[in-house]
């Protein structure tokens, strides 16, 4: 399914041109706690939320609501120039308490993924229902979902996937009176049948946690965000991200995340030709530059180390003549 997707997908950018294809992607970010110093790899400094507020609001950027950017991306539709959408993982009390006021005051929309289980346990570290019900009313922000229990799902079978989806719907149905359409992966681990449990469970795109530009060639199942932390929350990063544009990526290879040869023999093609391909870079995570052989539109990129158990990530980057970034990014699970 996913390669047939990104083979329509690719035809319809050879056939439409190359000058179309800027307008065909949006970046995606991710946040999860603010102002909360305990946890820095996860938390957002407010300085930091307030710059990315004022950087949307005078960069000449488009800030669309998450389904519409899906819909835009399904449908093959144009894209405004820098179009961006702001989503926020496990509705930490901190989202409501620091950043919610905030995005509420400047009117950006964002998609906020809820984890049921964590919600129903109440206590003092996550929103309750009725803050969540009052943000779903307010119009700017739809609710999303993360399942229920937040497991490893590339460990679980696909029966325990579909258990896991189908306990977090009867949740949502009962207290928001519908079942989120778009699912974020817990640790943005994706497996062959996770996904399919996912699409039987009748969602309509699924996010990760690796990088780069969400491009309609794309599985919808398994779109990139930029993960924003203490780190990589600097005003410098962020209008970097923000302004990135996707790489043409199809048939990428192994399609399935979760990885049963390690290191993988990992690759993909370019669906159309792309400016200063010569200039292509890969860095895995665990080994940092790898090496990659392009033969005509096929990138071959090979890792010399295993990546350690848990998750491993791989970015692909080539600059542009206006000092932008075509970027393309990728997240392994190992057990």
């Amino acid at each position: 399914m996913r390669k047939l997707w990104g083979l329509i997908a690719g035809l319809a950018v050879l056939l439409t041109g190359s000058a179309a294809w800027a307008a065909e992607s949006a970046v995606v970010f991710m946040y999860h706690r603010f102002d909360d110093s305990r946890f820095p790899t996860a938390n957002t400094r407010i300085d930091q939320l307030d710059a990315h507020i004022a950087e949307l609001q005078s960069g000449g950027y488009t800030v669309w609501p998450l389904p519409r950017i899906v819909a835009a991306l399904k449908n093959r539709q144009a894209l405004p120039e820098k179009t961006v959408a702001l989503s926020i993982d496990d509705a930490w009390m901190t989202v409501y308490r620091n950043a919610w006021p905030r995005l509420k005051a400047a009117n950006l929309p964002f998609t906020l993924f809820v984890v049921t289980d964590e919600t129903d346990r109440g206590g003092a570290e996550y929103m309750s229902w009725d803050q969540i019900r009052e943000l779903a009313a307010s119009g700017l922000v739809t609710i999303g979902s993360q399942g229920a229990g937040h497991p490893h799902m590339p460990a679980l079978t696909q029966a325990s996937v579909a258990e896991d989806l189908a306990r977090a719907a009867q949740r949502f149905q009962a207290e928001l009176g519908a079942v989120p359409k778009l699912f974020a992966w817990p640790f943005g681990e994706m497996s062959d049948d996770a996904e399919q449990a996912v699409r039987a469970a009748g969602y309509d795109a699924a996010f990760g946690q690796h990088s780069g530009p969400a491009w309609f060639g794309a599985t919808p199942f398994f779109l990139p965000r930029f993960a924003l932390n203490e780190t990589y929350g600097e005003i410098e990063r962020f209008r970097l991200a923000a302004r990135t544009i996707a790489l043409p990526v199809v048939e990428v290879s192994p399609p399935d995340p979760t990885l049963k040869v390690n290191p993988p023999l990992f690759g993909f093609t370019m669906a159309h030709e792309v400016p200063g391909m010569e200039l292509l870079g890969c860095y895995a995570s665990h080994e940092g530059k790898v090496t990659t052989e392009t033969l005509g539109p096929r990138v071959e990129v090979r890792m010399t180390k295993p990546f350690p158990a848990g998750r491993g990530r791989i970015n692909c980057t080539i600059p542009t003549l206006d000092g932008r970034w075509r970027w393309f990014g990728w997240q392994f699970y190992v057990n």
